[in-house]
């Protein structure tokens, strides 16, 4: 994919053409469920995510990304860097990547799909860093996240973000799965609503 430009400043670039220096400057501060995610929670069964140290959960996440490989076929996200500097995370894969999600209700309420179908792409986690919040750096990952899978031969592309409400607080950790809004900017649209404040979202290509 080549790199897209959302604005001057802003780059986002496959993360295999990242270094893992800069992801690492991105994530390391992100907490998921209590500990550093680096993006495994819906990589790993939930039985094992406690006995997960957090060096094994970040040399995961190094393989799956290829960071530093710029000529590597596959890779897990998406890193965006503003003024050359790294600040943002978006993680995107084919929808069988994510065991763990795939085994809960959430992506099924209501419908009925091949859950091997790997033509199908799930977008599960935006991180951006703190000091960079609120410069709509979400919202240029989604669309960079829509245009990657398209690229890439995906059929279809889902998120399953979460409602926010005005004058309603929301943890960042809970949005890290992203807000309905963000999707709904970039062209998905509502496939199910399987909770009050949960999202199924879909762009179909």
């Amino acid at each position: 994919m080549p790199r897209t430009k959302t604005d001057t400043a802003l780059t986002i670039i496959p993360a295999n053409k990242a270094s893992w220096e800069d992801l690492v400057a991105v994530l390391g501060g992100a907490r998921c469920h209590g500990k550093p995610c680096h993006c495994q929670r819906f990589k790993i069964p939930y039985h094992a995510w406690p006995t997960m140290s957090d060096d094994q959960l970040a040399e995961r996440l190094h393989t799956q990304t290829q960071c530093g490989h710029p000529k590597a076929r596959s890779t897990s996200g998406l890193v965006a860097y503003l003024d050359d500097e790294p600040v943002g995370w978006c993680a995107l894969e084919p929808r069988p990547s994510y065991p763990s999600l795939m085994s809960t209700r959430m992506p099924w309420a209501g419908r009925h799909e091949d859950e091997d179908d790997d033509s199908i792409w799930a977008v599960t986690c935006f991180i951006v860093r703190t000091d960079y919040r609120h410069r709509g750096l979400t919202y240029a990952l989604a669309q960079a996240a829509v245009d990657f899978a398209r690229q890439r031969g995906a059929r279809a592309l889902e998120g399953y973000a979460m409602l926010t409400e005005p004058g309603k607080t929301i943890t960042w950790g809970e949005l890290h799965v992203g807000a309905r809004q963000i999707f709904a900017d970039a062209g998905f649209k509502e496939v199910t609503h399987p909770s009050k404040r949960r999202f199924v979202m879909r762009v179909d290509f």
